[in-house]
């Protein structure tokens, strides 16, 4: 499950009842800046899960010739009054891709 507190702020995952597994937050907007795509990666131990975490890719993606800046080495960001929620021309629609690491129940590699 993806929790989301309101439009500016951090976003966490979680997942489990007894033994939970939860993410750290990851920042998503501000009134300066929004950034609209997430990895999340779900961590397995012999078909557990074991940890949930954002992966971070760098700004080696981030576009060259769009608006978008990178924030902190780590995160490419839109500024937010070019989001169309701003009045602005981008969709600035939040986009998280999920994948896997680990093992399953029988030892052998998930894989994603």
């Amino acid at each position: 499950m993806l929790c989301l507190v309101d439009s500016y702020g951090y976003m966490v995952a979680f997942a489990g009842r007894k033994y939970a597994a939860r993410s750290p937050p990851a920042f998503v907007a501000n009134s300066s800046y929004t950034v609209t795509s997430f990895t999340l990666v779900l961590e397995f131990q012999k078909g557990r899960l074991q940890n949930l975490y954002w992966k971070r890719d760098g700004c080696s993606k981030c576009p060259k010739n769009s608006k978008a800046v990178c924030l902190n080495n780590q995160d490419c960001a839109i500024p937010t009054s070019s989001c169309k929620s701003h009045g602005g021309p981008v969709d600035c629609s939040l986009g998280i891709q999920l994948a896997f690491s680990g093992t399953d129940k029988h030892l052998s590699a998930l894989n994603s």
